[in-house]
């Protein structure tokens, strides 16, 4: 007999030892232990980067998807709705959303807007966890960090098509080198959230204001991966007239982007002007005229092409 049970004890404690995850599940023998140790882990980093991109199961709740980040913090649920700005907001936090408490072993959550939502967590790593909401059955996968570790590059290229749409307009500010064409002479872009692939541009001279631009272009656009290249993408602007053009996409920092001309070896710098703010249910500025945005932008799993780099400047 003390043979067996040292045997199962081994078994048991193997099994616990090589698991990769815990569940922390509500019950009454062990509600004060499970509250302790699930508001050590979720409030173990400043912010919670929402990789959108691994979401599983069909349902959706609305402002973990309108997230980049989520934080926890003395009982306040902070949220970054915006990628520009998303290390000034809030000293990183972002913007108090709503409440949240681990005292039933769930992370309880009650947000302004879209009110209680309970989720049991998972640890998958040491900075990373599963939040799984039953009602809606669908799972959300944080990484964590420390806001002075952040990983700014992994935000901006995984969802650059977000950051995109976060300025009314992209004006050009600065054109260096290449063979003259056409594409010289437009000096605004804009990218809406019409199924993230429409794109408006304009020839108004610069300084124009953004709710008084004329669009005179629009087509859809998409963004490529780069094989080899975690911190450049390919995008190409298709014109409802048939003309297709192609850049090497790169961003300088939360305002100001460069476009590659591949073909025409032109670069160009263009500067965000017009902030859109998405808050807790909206957005806070009014857009350019004939221009159509989405009050509630969500995320949506980006699945992108991927091309090999034809030029290397």
């Amino acid at each position: 007999m003390k043979s067996l049970k040292l045997l199962l004890t081994i078994i048991i404690t193997g099994t616990l030892l090589s698991s990769c995850s815990a569940i922390y599940h509500d019950s009454f023998e062990d509600n004060y232990n499970n509250q302790v140790s699930l508001e050590n882990i979720v409030s173990e980093y400043d912010v919670w980067y929402v990789d959108y991109h691994r979401t599983s199961g069909n349902g959706d709740i609305p402002y973990v998807s309108k997230a980049f980040t989520l934080s926890f913090l003395n009982g306040t649920l902070y949220a970054n709705n915006n990628i520009v700005d998303i290390g000034r907001t809030g000293n990183g936090l972002g913007i108090d959303v709503g409440t949240y408490n681990t005292y039933n072993g769930l992370l309880e959550t009650n947000h302004d807007i879209d009110g209680a939502n309970d989720f049991e967590v998972t640890i998958i790593s040491n900075n990373e966890i599963r939040l799984y909401n039953y009602r809606q059955n669908v799972n959300y996968y944080l990484i964590g960090y420390q806001v002075n570790q952040f990983d700014y590059d992994k935000l901006f290229y995984e969802n650059i098509e977000y950051f995109l749409q976060e300025y009314v307009a992209w004006e050009k500010v600065t054109t260096t080198g290449g063979i003259p064409n056409t594409f010289d002479y437009e000096n605004y872009l804009a990218f809406t959230p019409e199924n993230i692939t429409t794109f408006y541009s304009s020839q108004d001279s610069f300084g124009t204001q953004v709710d008084y631009i004329n669009w005179d272009y629009v087509g859809g656009y998409e963004i490529y991966d780069v094989t080899g290249y975690e911190d450049l993408k390919i995008l190409t602007l298709n014109y409802d007239e048939g003309d297709i053009e192609e850049f090497e996409l790169s961003v300088i920092n939360d305002g100001r982007i460069e476009l590659y001309n591949v073909d025409t070896k032109t670069t160009y710098e263009f500067s965000g002007r017009g902030f859109v703010q998405y808050l807790k249910g909206g957005k806070s500025k009014i857009e350019a005229k004939n221009i159509v945005r989405n009050d509630g932008r969500k995320r949506t799993k980006v699945e992108r092409k991927t091309k090999i780099r034809r030029n290397l400047k």
